[in-house]
């Protein structure tokens, strides 16, 4: 597919589809163009527009017409006031630097493109934008991130509330990593959607599948049917495993048996209630994807 680039902040809708979209937060950190770089290659694979989304924080915005606000520099550490004009124009620098990073990811990998800046609360325009068939990509840390690190209130916000599939993603990856696994347990319209969304990853990125299925006790032959079935992965590529201990320490654990490469799993699993389990996604080395 010939390249092409739209830019257009005027329509909150971006660009038109028949199909889900590849959302993508940008914000001008590394992290964010790390997970532009992933979500148009998703994009390309998928045959699917990409919007690019930079949200101008409004509480930022406020904060800075204060005669009293200061910034610190990062690197200086030098205080200095927190000057309107001058947040502006970084504003704009950053916007147009996120044009340009999606226009050259778009030539890479093919597609249709468009950005949105918007002002507000980042949650309520990303949601405001997102639809259930759409997949959000939002850039995250890995082994890099400081010890006990948590997910960012956005992050868990959107995977909270997003009506689609969010894939927080992570840049640092390790030679063995070369399974997809998917974490089922006992709701079964969330485990279907799980499994298609692992069964998509596990065609574009050629690599097999472990299915861990959370379970009180040993599970039911047809139940294990209809995994297959939907996962559509078969042979001795495939593993499957039940376990009854789901605790985020255990988890990551098999996570590390497994070798795995990328994890999905449903916002409604039983996992998200487990002490820790946040913490669990915030250290994980490797990208997460959590389905509605």
């Amino acid at each position: 597919m010939e390249a092409v680039t739209v830019t257009d902040a005027e329509k909150p809708a971006g660009l038109p589809s028949t199909r889900g979209r590849v959302l993508v937060l940008i914000d001008g950190s590394r992290l964010s163009y790390a997970a532009l770089e992933a979500a148009a290659d998703i994009a390309g694979k998928r045959d699917a527009d990409i919007l690019g989304v930079f949200v101008e924080e409004l509480n930022l915005v406020r904060s800075a017409g204060y005669g009293f606000s200061r910034e610190v520099g990062s690197a200086s550490g030098i205080s200095r006031p927190f000057d309107p004009g001058m947040l502006e124009q970084r504003l704009q620098r950053l916007a147009d630097q996120a044009r340009a990073a999606l226009a050259g990811a778009v030539k890479q990998h093919g597609g249709k493109a468009a950005l949105r800046v918007a002002r507000g609360r980042v949650i309520d325009e990303v949601l405001a934008l997102a639809g259930p068939d759409d997949l959000l990509v939002l850039g995250r840390v890995g082994w890099s991130s400081p010890a006990g690190a948590r997910l960012g209130s956005t992050a868990r916000g959107l995977i909270r509330q997003s009506p689609g599939q969010v894939l927080l993603w992570c840049e640092h990856k390790r030679p063995y990593q070369n399974r997809v696994v998917v974490f089922l347990n006992d709701h079964d319209e969330a485990n279907h959607r799980a499994a298609l969304a692992a069964t998509e990853i596990a065609r574009h990125t050629h690599q097999p599948v472990t299915v861990i299925l959370g379970t009180d006790g040993a599970p039911a032959p047809e139940r294990l049917d209809a995994i297959r079935h939907d996962l559509d992965v078969l042979g001795a590529g495939t593993h499957l495993r039940a376990m009854a201990d789901t605790d985020p320490l255990t988890v990551a654990r098999v996570l590390r048996e497994e070798h795995a490469s990328q994890l999905v799993i449903s916002r409604e699993c039983a996992l998200f209630e487990e002490p820790g389990a946040e913490q669990l996604l915030a250290a994980l080395n490797l990208p997460v994807t959590v389905t509605p």
